[in-house]
């Protein structure tokens, strides 16, 4: 972790794996859902409105997992003082923020033919709208730190206290009486045939890969922006 926390050794490691991560994962995420939206037989209740699965759920995911990059990253800001880990945690806010934005939309979609209503106040679509405004937050703080000079500190304090809301969208629908049906994949456990699951395991990927390749992407974005206002600054004493 400490090697590739040295920003020459990330950014020759990121320049290979980026384009990697972002083909890969478009082929394989416009694979799953061609599987997903025309070979997958309808649900036998829910019809053909049921693959909206194949984009709902690993958008639902990742948004979840957007923000527990951003607070592992903050977790290693904080404790070993990386610099790249405050970068990871910024990177991870946008795409993580877009995704959860998707579950929110498809889940509306969804909802609409099977509860009769784009919108309930239910535990797990509540807290999932809760994580939206946390984003929203967490991107506004974190451009604020850096335009005024604040300590990093701040941004990762706040990734931090919110991941509480990660546990409580996962378990929402175990806790709480909800409209949303419980969790259909747990440890070791399926309830979704494999003519579902398979193609749903393979969307899964192909976002993560997506996922992992814009992160990477604007890690080197905001790095480059870095460095290049360090050799402003550096122009500017040398000039004085």
């Amino acid at each position: 972790m400490h090697g590739f926390a040295n920003p020459k050794r990330f950014l020759s490691l990121a320049s290979l794996l980026t384009p990697i991560f972002l083909i890969g994962g478009l082929l394989v995420s416009a694979g799953a859902l061609w599987w997903g939206l025309t070979q997958v037989s309808p649900d036998r209740l829910m019809g053909e409105t049921v693959r909206i699965l194949f984009l709902h759920v690993p958008a639902a995911w990742l948004g979840m997992g957007g923000w527990t990059a951003i607070a592992l990253s903050s977790l290693v800001f904080l404790v070993w003082r990386h610099p790249l880990a405050a970068l990871a945690a910024r990177a991870a806010a946008v795409p993580g923020l877009v995704f959860t934005l998707i579950c929110l939309i498809t889940g509306s979609i969804w909802g609409r033919p099977t509860w009769g209503t784009w919108w309930v106040w239910d535990g797990r679509l509540t807290s999932m709208l809760v994580l939206a405004f946390l984003y929203v937050a967490y991107i506004a703080l974190a451009q604020a730190a850096e335009r005024e000079g604040v300590s990093a500190r701040i941004p990762a304090i706040f990734g931090l206290l919110g991941a509480i809301n990660i546990p409580i969208i996962n378990r929402s629908v175990v806790w709480w009486n909800s409209l949303h049906q419980p969790p259909s994949i747990t440890m070791g456990q399926s309830a979704i045939d494999a003519e579902f699951l398979v193609p749903l395991l393979v969307a899964v990927f192909g976002f993560s890969l997506l996922f992992a390749g814009v992160v990477l992407a604007r890690m080197r974005a905001l790095l480059a922006d870095v460095q290049a206002e360090a050799r402003l600054r550096r122009r500017a004493m040398e000039a004085v």
